[in-house]
């Protein structure tokens, strides 16, 4: 059987460096707000660029308390209107309704699963206070058009980062002549105003349990979010806002402290990965996916090189997601003959039991997505022999 992820090999890949972290915390006897949670926000927070790194004990909470922090400085209130991609996962959706504000779903990119940016403006309204852009699959989301919205309405650009660490996208950076700036890359999760970030086991940076975090450049943001995921405490026992109890503890901390310094090796052997996948898998059943390869929008997909897709440093490929009409024929038959899949996600928001009020709406392209997506093991441990033998099986189904 290959994995979808084995989890035990990139644990194992890591020793004996975690086992010593690990017990260095505990050898400490201080297990939360310690040394270990405050150096892995300053180490992350210059890994993305970012001011300010708040380890949170999740990543729905790292976008909850974004959420809660602009509703404390006034910036955001209940009723108020959050732009929001209809196929993402529904963490990104309940940190909105959490906070009584009004999802507001927007139909994705057929070829890139993220946000339609051309659908987002007609979306806007008078309540419109922010667009949450989710880096769906580990692809950034970033465009000219959406900043331009958000400078024109005057809305809060907020990045669901969970399953892009470490990707990059490329922006306009600091002016070289008149009229003319030179391009900057730049990571996910420093392009906002705010960015929650995941450390799910599962995750391209991942921990050994929940962990998240939040990153901004915004000094009041930032300070408003670190009271908040603490209690709303301003010092100790002395509460000034209504706040939570989301905290990175100190063992999480030192995983992810070891495991950093890697990530960008690791998400390259997943680009490398991504590549043979796209280079290789010829089925013409099979819908392979596409990368926006620059910021103006232009698409690389299954008939570019590998060298191509190692190229797009804008992908760090957290899942590789194919389609298939037929997709769940294909899982089956890729089951019986040792290949473990996933799906993400196999029913959309709008369609769950939990927003029932949004049933009735018409999300076509979502709800295609939802219906033929089907994501095919990849991950830095996995072997030149196994993405050969998905390959070969893939390019066999009939």
């Amino acid at each position: 059987m290959i994995k979808f992820l084995d989890l035990q090999k990139v644990t194992s890949s890591f020793e004996p460096e975690l086992s010593s972290a690990i017990a260095r915390v505990v050898k400490s006897g201080w297990f939360l707000l310690g040394e270990e949670s405050a150096a892995f926000e300053k180490e992350f927070a210059e890994f993305i660029g970012s001011k300010h790194c708040i380890g949170t004990a999740n990543g729905l909470d790292a976008l909850r308390l974004i959420l809660k922090a602009y509703i404390a400085l006034g910036v955001m209130h209940e009723g108020d209107e959050i732009i929001v991609p209809a196929n993402t996962f529904i963490a990104t959706i309940l940190a909105i309704t959490d906070n009584r504000l009004k999802p507001v779903l927007v139909e994705p990119d057929i070829d890139t699963y993220n946000i339609d940016p051309a659908l987002i403006e007609q979306a806007v309204t008078a309540r419109t206070k922010a667009i949450i852009v989710v880096h769906l699959y580990g692809q950034a989301c970033w465009s000219v058009e959406i900043t331009e919205i958000a400078r024109k309405y005057n809305l809060k650009i907020i990045e669901d980062n969970a399953q892009a660490a470490g990707a990059f996208t490329i922006t306009h950076g600091t002016p070289v002549a008149a009229g003319i700036q030179a391009p900057a890359a730049r990571r996910t999760g420093s392009l906002g105003d705010a960015a929650g970030h995941s450390f799910y086991p599962g995750k391209n940076l991942g921990a050994l349990g929940d962990g998240g975090a939040v990153t901004t450049d915004d000094d009041e943001l930032g300070t408003i979010i670190r009271y908040l995921a603490n209690y709303g405490s301003t010092q100790k026992y002395v509460h000034d806002y209504k706040g939570l109890n989301s905290r990175l503890d100190e063992i999480q901390a030192a995983v992810l402290r070891v495991k950093l310094p890697r990530l960008d090796t690791d998400n390259q052997r997943r680009r490398v990965i991504a590549g043979f996948y796209a280079k290789n898998i010829i089925n013409p059943g099979i819908i392979l996916p596409r990368v926006c390869h620059n910021i103006s929008g232009s698409m690389i997909s299954g008939n570019s090189t590998d060298d191509q897709i190692t190229g797009a440093l804008n992908h760090v490929w957290h899942i590789y997601v194919v389609r298939c009409r037929e997709r769940d024929r294909l899982k089956k038959y890729l089951d019986e003959n040792g290949i473990q899949t996933l799906i993400h996600y196999p029913v959309p928001p709008h369609k769950q039991k939990a927003y029932a009020e949004y049933v009735n709406l018409s999300l076509p392209v979502t709800e295609k997505i939802h219906r033929e997506v089907l994501s095919l093991p990849i991950s830095p441990v996995m072997t030149q022999d196994e993405a050969a033998q998905v390959v070969s099986i893939i390019n066999n189904y009939k």
